[in-house]
């Protein structure tokens, strides 16, 4: 009886690190400011999406050039809309927010990541860094 009940205890335990393994969100790679300048003066493909806040997408004047404002808690259904939807998966996209931790950036980077595109990474520092760094910017768009 011990052997059954060791048995079914260590089954228990490996379902559930297996279960909280599969659960993990993918990992995000980061990309610094040098190195988005570096591939915007090159111009190399990418799509850069800005997922500040509203309260901070208005209070700026400036994006960083050639970037796109969504609300993060409406990016998953905007994958069904353009741009998104005719964005071949394997596109290069960098997410930026003025988070202290890079935190909405880094959940967008997830959302794009679980819509199936393969090539996304987060703008270390976002905003304020890209500031720091002189990195173009562009007027935002007025809505």
């Amino acid at each position: 009886m011990a052997v059954l009940r060791i048995t079914l205890v260590l089954f228990v335990v490996g379902f559930a690190v297996a279960t909280a393994q599969a659960q993990q969100a993918p990992s995000v790679s980061m990309i610094t400011a040098e190195e988005l300048k570096a591939k915007m003066a090159n111009n190399e493909s990418v799509t850069v999406i800005d997922v500040r806040s509203s309260q901070g997408f208005a209070n700026s004047g400036t994006t960083v050039k050639g970037s796109i404002h969504f609300k993060l808690r409406k990016l998953k259904y905007r994958l069904q809309y353009p741009p998104f939807k005719s964005l071949p998966r394997n596109s290069e996209i960098v997410t930026y927010c003025a988070c202290p931790k890079d935190e909405a950036s880094i959940s967008a980077a997830r959302i794009l990541q679980e819509g199936g595109f393969t090539r996304v990474r987060v703008l270390h520092g976002g905003w304020s860094e890209w500031v720091k760094a002189g990195g173009p910017v562009q007027p935002r768009a007025k809505n």
